[in-house]
């Protein structure tokens, strides 16, 4: 608040100070622990149940405090999609990071180079899906002297989606460029993201991600008949926050001979959202009916509080957060409680 004393940020929650008494400005977003423990919890038995592992998106919130909580909770490692991104993570001690993107940029290539040679605990996977960036990252590989590969995933892709390859034959190709340049460089596994799909009916869109993962298994089994894998367990990853039920059923059933690690990499569990993301738990029941007997579904931990500027008209509220406080992906913020003091003692 206006005309506070500064004083460490680690000390905030000792001030006593609430929302609903108005001892700070909104709009401010609160995060609710009590959801994110029981978050924690819905997850780590849908793993149980599946067997499968997961590196959650750090994009979804980008609090490494949050990443740390994940890491306890058992997580392989923490996706993350820019460089950006992956130095916030490394400053704060994050050891196994895979990049759900290419490294194209030269100065992002030196950086990451410089990261595995200065500490041998660090682990990081990145994708590639053309002949042109395999080369690139050997060649930068190789100009730094690094005295290790850098291990990749192979990217399947989907066409008119974004990017990774977008046949068998293309695959082929970046695999075998792959296995050319070692020990530059180590063919660790193959990656896609099934998130994008979105056909006419949820039962179209559902056929067509078990198909895309399909596909990614037919890249897989032909890269292990063709001996391209490094040492190592093969990873097999895909799964946003929509369809990760079906990676976790379809990828484990891969044929591999090598031992693997299916990593689904949902983000949004964590703090979870009051509208999409409580559509899309319901399809997610509808499709894997086992995961009702997981218990009360994810909850919304993140909430915004603001103020009501104005009632210009019986039906219309117009509040004192916009587009650059409340920022949105697929759909608008939605009013979920109201507190007026000295009406009410709790929100309703």
């Amino acid at each position: 608040p206006g005309g506070t004393a500064e004083f460490p940020l680690k000390e905030l929650g000792n001030r006593g100070w609430n929302v609903l008494r108005g001892d700070v400005p909104l709009p401010l977003a609160v995060l609710k622990e009590s959801a994110l423990a029981h978050n924690r919890q819905w997850m780590q038995r849908f793993l149980a149940l599946s067997g499968a592992q997961f590196a959650p998106h750090g994009k979804t919130t980008m609090a490494p405090q949050l990443f740390q909580m994940q890491l306890e909770d058992g997580a392989w490692g923490i996706t993350l999609a820019t460089m950006q991104q992956v130095q916030v993570a490394r400053r704060f001690g994050c050891s196994r990071i895979l990049l759900a993107n290419e490294v194209v940029d030269p100065r992002a290539i030196d950086y990451i180079i410089s990261e595995l040679a200065r500490d041998e605990q660090f682990e990081f996977l990145c994708l590639v899906d053309s002949v042109v960036g395999v080369e690139r990252l050997a060649a930068a590989v190789k100009k730094h002297g690094l005295k290790r590969p850098l291990e990749v995933l192979l990217e399947g892709g989907l066409a008119g989606g974004r990017t990774g390859c977008r046949s068998l034959s293309e695959a082929h190709d970046v695999a075998l460029a792959v296995h050319r340049n070692a020990p530059l460089l180590a063919l660790r596994g193959v990656e896609g993201f099934e998130g994008i799909i979105a056909e006419a009916t949820p039962q179209a869109s559902a056929a067509k991600v078990r198909e895309f993962l399909g596909f990614l298994l037919e890249i897989a089994c032909w890269c292990e008949e063709e001996g391209l894998f490094a040492a190592g367990k093969v990873v097999i990853s895909a799964g946003g926050s929509e369809f990760f039920d079906l990676v976790a059923d379809i990828l484990p059933k891969s044929g591999l001979t090598r031992e693997t690690n299916v990593i689904i990499r949902s983000g949004c569990y964590l703090t979870h959202d009051s509208d999409l993301f409580v559509e899309l738990h319901r399809k997610l029941e509808e499709r894997t009916p086992n995961v009702k007997g997981l218990g009360d579904p994810p909850r919304g931990a993140l909430e915004i509080w603001t103020h009501v500027l104005s009632r210009p008209e019986p039906t219309r509220a117009i509040l004192g957060v916009g587009k650059r406080d409340a920022s949105h992906d697929a759909r608008l913020p939605l009013p979920m409680l109201w507190y007026r003091p000295g009406l009410h003692t709790v929100p309703q």
